[in-house]
């Protein structure tokens, strides 16, 4: 297991923090707490017989750059300081768990193996998961009561794109078969994870035809400022859904009614496990499309800098109702029941 370095710059405050460029962090990953599942991944490549190992580095982004089957990782999952940054400036830390990080680095996994073994070019790909020549789309309405798609990041990232469709079949497969047989059993989409087992078992000790080891966009390399990426990255997240303001801000408070009031976000985060199991338990619905609901409310009463209108105690009935009706308008607006 890698040893956390130690950086110069962990004692700064955040405002001198924002000051440095990328590449004088010097950060290194394979000494860093991003490492380790770095390797667990690899591991669970070798135990399903893949010869591949993706490669990864550093960067400020996640993604698996096209002709280049590796992976880039966000500089900020590599060091707690870091991840703290990242939670005050935006409000969430893609990856910043153990087990997200997992979820990410698999995803990302399928694109790399995509790569390295052409796999879109099979015409049983194509026909199994739609044209990798499709247009990427900017947004995407997913259907949330859809079955022909699996489970696994957020947002129903699978209906996005033939090739996210791909990655995340894969991410799934890469789990023991005996769950994802279960979890999936009379789903339309588990004839998409019996293709990848198939798929997967003929490339099986085979080398890959593309073992390209460069890396795109280091953060070695990268001159912009952390401030210069969170003023970019906080734009973007203002870009957001709109549509329960009314109703978030009849639950909480603004911070200038309550300037000592608690973050309605971290609230709803402390609270998470219990509202995610009375959610699905009172609605009987699926554990997913909870999670979206709890996600879209934390991010929007960030962004809305809203706060407790009361105590803790007085506040949780109300926001149980608050993400009752997020969940149901959710499934209203795609006029279909989803269901466990």
């Amino acid at each position: 297991m890698a040893t956390q370095r130690r950086y110069r710059w962990e004692g700064l405050d955040d405002e001198a923090l924002l000051q440095l460029r990328f590449r004088e962090l010097r950060l290194r990953l394979d000494s860093s707490s991003a490492w380790p599942e770095v390797e667990r991944l690899h591991a669970d490549l070798d135990r399903r017989g893949i010869r591949f190992k993706p490669h990864a580095w550093l960067s400020d982004e996640w993604f698996s750059p096209d002709r280049v089957p590796g992976i880039a990782i966000p500089f900020y999952v590599a060091h707690p300081r870091l991840r703290l940054l990242e939670r005050r400036c935006l409000g969430v830390v893609e990856g910043g768990s153990r087990k997200w990080l997992t979820r990410i680095l698999r995803h990302e996994a399928g694109h790399a193996l995509d790569t390295a073994y052409g796999l879109r070019r099979r015409a049983e790909w194509r026909r199994v998961f739609g044209s990798p020549s499709e247009p990427y789309p900017h947004d995407y309405t997913p259907r949330p009561s859809s079955r022909r798609h699996v489970l696994h990041l957020g947002h129903w990232y699978a209906q996005s794109h033939p090739t996210e469709d791909f990655a995340e079949t894969f991410a799934v497969w890469l789990q023991p078969k005996a769950r994802w047989r279960r979890e999936y059993a009379g789903w339309p989409a588990l004839a998409k994870l019996e293709y990848v087992d198939r798929l997967m078992a003929e490339i099986a000790g085979q080398r890959p035809i593309n073992r390209d080891r460069s890396v795109v966009d280091a953060l070695f390399t990268n001159e912009r400022t952390l401030a210069s990426y969170y003023r970019g990255k906080t734009a973007l997240y203002r870009s957001c859904d709109r549509r329960y303001d009314r109703w978030l801000q009849r639950a909480f408070a603004t911070r200038t009614a309550r300037q000592s009031g608690v973050p309605a976000g971290r609230f709803i985060r402390e609270i998470r496990p219990q509202l995610r199991r009375l959610l699905v338990r009172r609605a009987r619905m699926h554990p997913y499309l909870v999670d979206h609901a709890i996600d879209t409310t934390v991010q929007r009463t960030r962004q809305l800098d809203l706060v407790l209108r009361g105590s803790r105690r007085e506040c949780k009935r109300q926001v149980v109702r608050l993400h009752e009706r997020v969940v149901l308008d959710v499934l209203r607006r795609n006029r279909e029941n989803y269901a466990l």
